[in-house]
Formats: structure tokens, sequence, C-alpha cells
């Protein structure tokens, strides 16, 4: 069995992924520590929240186990369903105990209605008003939660019941709104890529059938105009034909997802074309350094181009998930290097730094910048992450990315293995065995030795990301190839057991500039190493600065690397920038000066946040006088 997203074999993918169980991470590198953290911590608190905060009783209501009045979002029972999901991930990897995936399974069926209609708000609460409000009952969107639950348990061999009442609940979808019925949408995406997901490990094709109809019916304006119109649920245009990401992130990233899902299985180039145009305009000009995306609270969701604005970002870490969701999906249908680098990017930015360092609190939204002053008093814009959310969909939602984590390293074609996330740990599959070595992002060079060799040459693919513009690669002390590189190194060979091979990515301190367009940042830069985005946080600029929204970085100093709150942690050389006038507006003159300057600490991003409550920002103004 293999992890998320697993095309059958005569898809139309460039890439296989491999057995759930063929990458393991090390617990002490990054990813694996992440990994484990997750099973020891995140997991656990998810379940506890879910009891806590109503979730499971909602369920229990539909039985009469419980007489409480229903709790949280009317959706809530999606934060029950991706915490399953989580659970059988991580049985999957580990073992785990399967005691809270078979009790919720045991209390679905008791809950599930005879023709397969499970959802405890509309069971209870507006029994009458089942399916009559599709653009935001989310009906379809918990089916679509409750379907991937079972397909992750199905692919860890647990709990089977699970995949017996998603299969009720999909059949239910297929009779009612299958061909030949109504043509409606749900108001948020989801339930497409979960149909997908139950057809390749059912073999069931109305499944797939009804996961193309959803797609094709969209876009045409059925859903209505709603609070902020039909281009918030993407129903402005058709899939086929649009050429822009709009709206609501989360729902567009899912849409993408479900989209490369079909496209694949269907064999349908041009509906595989439009998911990489749509998702090539998201990083022309609608994706933050991080990766993160949506520029906009009040629908969270994508603004105009070039609008990002680092104080106001929203950068919900659904939409990250989502975008990596989306681009692992796209890596595996056409093979290239680029899809694997916004993998890498969201994961150590955009993704990482929802999470604290405990694992037991999150970030909604993931801002670039937290201002001197900020009042973080509400759930929405909080100046530290939070245990739990009254709409709680991202803890769970990164409890069920981090236990399937592993799925997404390496993957395999006949002609051999690539790799795309580095990270210690082991890698098996057909026949071959590596063992790889590694601190990285820290550390610029990945070592990998290979422990079975298999009968005759294959080849190993490594990727270059392309913010590396020296790479280095060696067999065995020999050098095979440097110098600027891109996508993926290749080495075909009869290899022995006890080969070894060294990629070294040269990753020296960066300054980077967004493009002119994007007005927030203009005439600021941000610091990055390698794949990681840095910050400074105020709790490393002494007072003796002055103002941390002052701070300016001087160009023209070298950027040091030292070790602090983070392995690796830059230094560049800032300056405060004094102004003689205090008025909010004043004429330019040469009234403003750079104090002398001194070298801060500058963390990764997604460490910001761990110590006490203050400003931060990823992107600062470079010192320069004024004239």
């Amino acid at each position: 069995m293999t992890g998320p997203a697993a095309p059958t074999p005569s898809a139309l993918a460039a890439l296989h992924p491999l057995a759930l169980d063929a990458v393991r991470l090390d617990p002490d590198g990054l990813l694996g520590g992440w990994q484990a953290r997750n099973a020891a911590a995140t997991i656990p608190h998810c379940i506890e929240q879910l009891a806590t905060y109503g979730n499971l009783d909602n369920l229990r209501r539909v039985i009469g186990d419980a007489d409480a009045e229903f709790k949280g979002m009317w959706f809530a029972d999606t934060d029950v369903y991706k915490t399953l999901e989580a659970v059988a991930w991580e049985i999957g990897r580990s073992g785990g105990s399967a005691e809270f995936l078979t009790d919720i399974a045991a209390l679905l069926e008791k809950a599930q209605e005879p023709d397969g209609y499970l959802d405890s708000y509309y069971q209870v609460e507006r029994r009458d008003q089942q399916w009559s409000d599709l653009g935001f009952s989310h009906e379809m969107y918990i089916a679509g939660h409750l379907i991937q639950a079972a397909v992750a348990a199905a692919r860890a061999a647990a709990a089977p019941q699970l995949l017996t009442v998603a299969r009720r609940f999909a059949d239910l979808l297929v009779r009612r709104f299958g061909a030949g019925a109504a043509d409606v949408i749900d108001g948020h995406p989801e339930v497409e890529t979960a149909l997908v997901e139950l057809y390749r490990v059912t073999d069931h094709r109305p499944y797939l059938d009804l996961a193309l109809r959803f797609l094709d019916l969209r876009g045409h304006g059925s859903l209505g105009d709603g609070r902020f119109g039909p281009r918030y649920w993407q129903d402005h245009e058709p899939l086929r034909t649009a050429d822009e990401v709009t709206g609501h992130a989360v729902r567009q990233m899912y849409l993408l997802a479900g989209a490369v899902d079909v496209a694949v299985e269907t064999r349908d180039e041009n509906l595989l074309a439009a998911a990489e145009r749509l998702w090539d305009s998201a990083l022309a000009s609608k994706t933050f350094l991080t990766g993160g995306q949506g520029s906009r609270h009040k629908d969270e969701g994508f603004g105009d181009p070039y609008e990002l604005p680092p104080d106001r970002a929203y950068a919900e870490t659904c939409a990250a998930i989502g975008s990596f969701q989306l681009a692992w999906r796209l890596l595996l249908a056409t093979g290239k290097a680029g899809y694997a680098d916004e993998m890498e990017r969201l994961l150590y930015n955009g993704i990482a730094a929802s999470t604290a360092l405990d694992g037991k609190s999150f970030y909604y939204s993931n801002p670039l910048q937290l201002r001197t002053g900020h009042d973080g008093s509400h759930e929405d814009t909080p100046s530290q992450r939070l245990t739990w959310y009254s709409c709680a969909c991202c803890p769970p939602n990164l409890a069920r990315l981090m236990a399937s984590l592993h799925a997404y390293a390496a993957t395999s074609t006949a002609a051999g293995l690539q790799l795309h996330l580095y990270a210690a740990g082991t890698v098996t599959a057909a026949g071959y065995a590596l063992d790889v070595q590694t601190s990285y992002p820290w550390d610029e060079t990945i070592r990998i030795t290979v422990t079975e060799a298999g009968d005759g040459p294959w080849t190993l693919s490594l990727r270059v990301p392309a913010w590396c513009a020296d790479a280095r690669l060696t067999v065995n002390g020999s050098l095979v190839r440097s110098g600027a590189q891109s996508g993926y190194l290749p080495i075909t060979r009869t290899w022995k057991a006890g080969d070894v091979v060294e990629l070294t990515l040269a990753m020296p301190p960066q300054l980077v500039a967004a493009h002119p367009r994007v007005d927030a940042v203009r005439g600021s830069v941000a610091l990055t190493r390698g794949p990681v985005v840095y910050c400074l946080e105020h709790a490393d600029v002494p007072a003796s600065l002055g103002v941390f929204e002052d701070l300016a970085v001087d160009a023209a100093a070298p950027i040091g690397l030292s070790t602090g709150i983070a392995p690796v942690t830059l230094l560049p050389t800032l300056r405060s920038r004094t102004h003689q006038s205090p008025l909010l507006y004043r004429p330019l003159s040469p009234s403003g000066a750079e104090a002398a300057g001194a070298t801060v600490p500058a963390i990764p991003y997604f460490l910001w946040a761990n110590r006490e409550a203050g400003p931060m920002r990823v992107w600062i103004p470079l010192a320069a006088r004024e004239e």
C-alpha cells in the first residue's frame, strides 16, 4: 500500500509513489524530528481537543449518547476525520495504537443513516435541511474528509469498517448527484480528490466519474453570488478555461488537487494543462516568499496579482498544506523538479511556521510581519500560536500531513529511484536500498550509501533545487558533475552495496528582493539560506538599536553564520533609521539618517514566536539615506 495520492498503473503519471513503509525518516533529523513530535504530541493533542471542544459528542448526539448542544462549526466533523486520517497514517508508519481509530469507526457505523448519510450537524440540528444549501453546508466537503480518512486506514491495513462507512456515503453521493441528477456542486471543493482516491482503492469507476462530473459542473455560476461573489468558490469560469487562481485559497488548492487526480486517471492532458496553468499563475504573482497563499482576511482568499502585504498576509496553514498536496500530485504527473522545489519551500517555511516547538499550539494564518504594539488578543490575528481555534481546520490538517510526510520524500520509475526531499533516513524499493545521512537544510551535503544494489544498472536521480547555483556530485569520491545545475541529476550505473554518493548544494546566505510590483515590500529585502526563509525577531534585537520598525539592513556588509536558537543563524548588519520629524507624513528631505551598524541574529522564519510575544519581520528595509 502507498501513501496519499496513489495513481493507478494505467494512469498518466511520470513518477510513482513508493510503498507506505519504504521511507523511514531518522527522528534525529529535522523532518524525522517533526514527524516524531507529531506522533508524540500533535496527534494526542488533537484527540484531546476533539473531546474538549465537543466534536466527538456531536457525533454521539446522533445516536443519543450525549445530551449537550452541538458545539463548534457546522462542519466540525471534518476535524474528527482529519485526525482519524492522521492516526491511520501513523499506524502505517510506526504501527502505533489503533484504539482511537477503531472506536470512532464504530461510532460512525452507529451514527450513519441507512442510506449512507453522515453529518452530525444536519442529522440533528438541521435534519429537514439536508442538501438544501450546498454553497455553505459543506456536506460533500465533510464526506470528502471521511473518505480520505478511510483511504488512509485502508492503506495502513487498519479499521476496515471505516472504509465500509465511507463507501456508503460515497455511494449515496453517486446515487444523488451522479449522471442524470441535478447539476449541483459543493461550495467547498475537496470531495473530488477524495473520490478519486476511493476509486484507486476500490477500482469502482462511478467514484471517478462523479469526481469528473463535479469538476466539469463548476464554473457555471450554479452556486450564486454568495457573500463574496462566484470567484470566491471558483464558480465564475470553467476550470478548463480559467487563467488565474482566485477566491478562497484553500478551496482553490483542493479543487486543483482534484483536477490533477482526475486528469491523471482519465489521461486528460487538457485538464492537467489547465491545472498547471493555474498553478503557474499562483507562483507568478500570488504567492508569498514562504510559499503561503491568500492575501486577504475577509474571504481567506487570493488578492490581486502582486498583492502580497507581509503584515496583512493571511497565508492560511490549510492553504499551504493544500498547495503542498497539489504540488505532489503535479510532481507525480509530470516529473518536473519545480513542483518538488515548491514542496520544499512550503515545508520549511509556510507549513513549519504554523506549529510551535512543542507541537501543541498552532497558527491559522501566517503573517510575514508583526508590528510593535500589535493587538493579538483575538484568534484571527494572535501574537503567538494558539492551542485550538473556533474553526480548528488547521491543527488536524497538520497532523495528517506530518504523519504521512515520509511518503513524499522519494518516488520510483521503471528506470530507478528519485529523491525529492532530503532528510536523514532510509529508502527501500524494488530491491534497492539507500541510507541517507545529512543535516539538511543546515548542512550543504547529502551523503547517500547504497545498502542494497539490486541486479543490473538503474538510475538514481537527485534533485538540485532552483535556488542552488552551485552543485557538486561525487560517486565514491570521484567528481561526476559540478557547477550550475537545475532539476534532477541522474546517475545510471550498476551499483554495488557500499557505493557512496555525495551531493553538495552550496547555500550561501542571500538577500532576496521582490518583484517591483509588490508595492508592500518595495525597497526591502529578505534573508534566505538554501530553502529556509529567515526573519528578525524582537528577542534578538538590542534595545540600543531603537524601535524595531526603524531597523534597516546594510546590503554591503557580509552576512555571517552562527548557531543560536537554530542550528544555523544568519548575522546581517542592521542600522537604525533615525527621523528628526515625528510627523506621520513629512516633506521629503535629508532629515533621515542611519545610525552606526550592529550585527543582529536572524532566525529561521518557522521558529518565530516560540519565545515571548513581540514584533517580527521577514522583509527588512534597505539602509539608505533619504535624499
